[in-house]
Parts: C-alpha cells; structure tokens; sequence
C-alpha cells in the first residue's frame, strides 16, 4: 500500500473515532441531563462518565473497522475519498442511533445487534466514499 494511501486510511480512521467519541458524549450529556434521575450530584457524575466511557469503547472499535474497511478498500485498488464527510456521517448516524434508542425505548435492539449495525454501518459509509484508485503515470 503506498505511503500517502495509509496516512489518508489512518487519518481517516482517526477522525471517525473522534466524531463518533463527540455524538456519543453529547448523547450521554442529553441522557445525563434529561433521561435519567440522579438523587445527588456523584450520580450525576457516575451516570455521565459511563456513558462516555461506553461511547468512546463504540468509537474506538468504529475507528478499528474504519481503519480495517479502509486497509481492505485499498488492496483491492480503491482510495478513500471525502474522509471529512465520511467521519461526520459516521458521527451523525451515531447520534440519530443513539438519541432515537433513548427517545423510543422500543427502538433498542440489545448490545449485540446495536454493535452489528455500528460496525456494518461504519463500514458501508466507509466502502460508499471509495473510488477505484487512477494510476499515476511514471
């Protein structure tokens, strides 16, 4: 894999962690301040810190299969395109994921099944913003 293919799929992934890491912690404030009861204010603190650190353990592993989907992208002669939009539809389809699932209970699916939609939805934004590679003349 060229040199500039790998910094663009590493930045890439990278930036899809951190724009999934944000909807989820702001998601996790919304939950905080709104969804759920906190009889004093360490529960508050308790109920705010692990909901982000949950969103940013999802983050992580979309910015894993952003780098894998990008890396397999690659060898099969594909270059990312658009990463900046890439990484913020993968923040924007978080956040409606996670605000619709604490709005409408009924919408929540399990952690399993909630997973597999992050991981194939990551991926297929990924996959969607690749172009077939133009070889360049020597």
């Amino acid at each position: 894999m060229e040199d500039s293919k790998s910094r663009i799929i590493i930045s890439y992934s990278i930036w899809a962690t951190l724009c999934a890491a944000v909807a989820g912690f702001v998601v996790a404030l919304i939950h905080t301040w709104f969804f759920s009861y906190h009889p004093g204010r360490s529960a508050t603190i308790e109920t705010l810190f692990s909901g982000t650190v949950a969103a940013v353990a999802i983050a992580a592993a979309q910015g894993a299969v952003a780098l894998l989907t990008g890396s397999v992208l690659a060898q099969l002669g594909r270059s990312l395109q658009y990463t900046v939009l890439l990484g913020l539809l993968i923040g924007l389809f978080d956040f409606v994921m996670y605000l619709l699932q604490m709005t409408v209970p009924a919408t929540e699916l399990g952690w399993v099944p909630d997973l597999i939609i992050i991981v194939v939805v990551t991926a297929a934004i990924t996959a969607a913003g690749s172009r077939r590679a133009i070889p360049h003349a020597v």
